[in-house]
């Protein structure tokens, strides 16, 4: 293990290697010997990666808000799982939107003039680091590109990582910095963090390309087949102490074959457990004539997540109480779809599945006011059963955009080009005294995934069923093996 992986050092220190302590020690004639006999092993020549034809312009988008000042964004480095164990790296979001690239360690470097330099770790040396570090090392964690390979993929100018110090010393330019995601950038250039370059890199993905847009198409339709995956496979569920986690598993198997993994982590929630909202455990039975809560979406190769919810009957049919429920939530939902259109506040397709919700809990003798005095905000009292809004911004985040304005997002209204999901939910806690015996326990939410066109909206996870009689006839084709899965 390179002892200066966590320091500042790490930036520019290429030539002190470790392995790890369970090693035999690294005899001169070794290394000698490790460092002759290779072939040339040039990476094929497949052009610049589908990315590479828009990072530029979001450079430059984002050097508009910030003239005359150099900015840096790291990638980050791999997060340690225990002891020298990591976790499978993803990089920061903003940086591999602003340059394609998604190996640990690289920081991009943006001029004032408008260039801008990708520093990256070359490949690694077959006498030294390839063989004997296994944080970097080609043999242990697998194959770089050469500075030059990764320059002809990116579209961008590519520079040694070791550089970076003499590329941010010399005359002082005003300098903003991601800060918080690698502690060796933040040693070279010490500050607080800059909220203001947070805020801006999340307003620069706010409404998506075509080709974002195209990129959350795929990651949807991975996602629905994992569904489908899932459905098919809940009577084996069924038969496990863990069936949750056998959910989990059968889902995380389709995320990994077609795309990069899951976009977070999956929420496979079985009877009560549909009540907590981020329930990950997944540790819990599937009981037949229960409801599972499936919450879960693929993130593709270049890391955009799908983010779609659907609770369904266990044994395939609802019980009438559950049936009522989820045709309450249906209908919320759709009202929530119906309210996107461009011009309309973020916050409207919320405070609309809202009063349906309201409705119903009006109906069912759990809300005692009017429709009108419930919905107040000086009231509010209904939220016990809701919990949280009703959407977010989706994309290469799963609640994409989080640290944009007010202004930008939450009190903005909505433009052609966002990605957003409806997702409202109703949970009667397990132990509520406020609610009816026989609805304890329950929690139910129906989401999907939309794109905001010039004329409204458009439902990209269509082909997964939403309404009651829909759900019930697609898991009866799946689980007796008389519809087939998409492929």
């Amino acid at each position: 293990m390179n002892p200066s992986h966590d320091s500042a050092a790490d930036v520019t220190d290429t030539a002190a290697y470790a392995t790890g302590s369970h090693d035999l020690p690294v005899s001169p004639a070794l290394s000698a010997f490790m460092g002759t006999g290779w072939e040339p092993s040039p990476l094929p020549d497949t052009g610049a990666l589908a990315v590479a034809s828009w990072t530029a312009t979001r450079r430059a988008l984002l050097a508009e808000r910030f003239p005359g000042e150099r900015i840096v964004i790291p990638a980050g480095r791999e997060k340690t799982r225990s002891n020298d164990m990591p976790y499978r790296f993803r990089p920061h979001t903003a940086y591999t939107y602003l340059t394609g690239d998604q190996t640990p360690d690289g920081v991009l470097v943006m001029e004032p003039d408008g260039a801008a330099t990708l520093c990256l770790r070359p490949r690694s040396a077959r006498d030294g680091e390839a063989f004997r570090d296994r944080v970097h090392g080609e043999f242990w964690v697998g194959r770089r590109p050469t500075l030059g390979e990764a320059g002809r993929m990116l579209r961008i100018p590519v520079a040694e990582l070791r550089l970076l110090p003499d590329l941010l010393g010399g005359v002082r330019i005003p300098t903003r910095v991601l800060r918080g995601v690698d502690a060796g950038v933040d040693e070279l250039m010490p500050g607080p963090p800059d909220t203001e370059l947070l805020a801006a890199l999340s307003e620069l993905r706010l409404r998506k390309s075509p080709w974002e847009v195209d990129e959350l198409r795929r990651a949807v339709d991975i996602t629905v087949r994992g569904f489908e995956d899932v459905a098919g496979s809940l009577a084996e569920a069924t038969r496990h102490r863990r069936g949750e986690r056998w959910v989990e598993g059968v889902f995380g198997h389709r995320a990994r074959l077609e795309g990069n993994g899951v976009g977070y982590g999956t929420i496979a929630a079985a009877g009560e457990h549909a009540c907590t909202l981020h329930w990950t455990r997944n540790d819990g039975p599937l009981r037949p004539g229960e409801l599972l809560l499936l919450d879960a979406g693929v993130e593709t190769d270049t890391l955009y997540t799908a983010d779609i919810t659907r609770t369904l009957p266990i044994s395939g049919t609802f019980t009438p109480l559950q049936r009522d429920l989820y045709a309450l939530e249906f209908a919320a939902q759709d009202a929530g779809i119906a309210a996107l259109k461009p011009g309309a506040r973020f916050r409207d397709f919320h405070l609309a599945a809202m009063r349906v919700i309201v409705g119903g809990l009006i109906d069912l003798g759990i809300v005692t006011t009017g429709l009108d005095e419930a919905m107040d905000a000086g009231d509010g009292r209904y939220r016990r059963y809701t919990l949280c809004a009703s959407g977010h911004m989706l994309g290469m985040d799963v609640h994409d955009c989080a640290q944009a304005r007010a202004g930008a997002y939450l009190d903005a209204p909505l433009e052609a080009g966002h990605v957003l999901t409806v997702e409202p939910g109703v949970y009667f806690q397990p132990d509520d005294l406020t609610v009816p015996r026989e609805l304890r326990g329950t929690g139910i939410r129906i989401e999907d995934d939309l794109v905001i066109t010039p004329s409204g909206a458009e439902l990209l996870s269509a082909a997964l069923p939403r309404s009651p009689g829909d759900v019930e006839a697609w898991l009866g084709g799946l689980m007796n093996g008389t519809t087939a899965p998409i492929r």
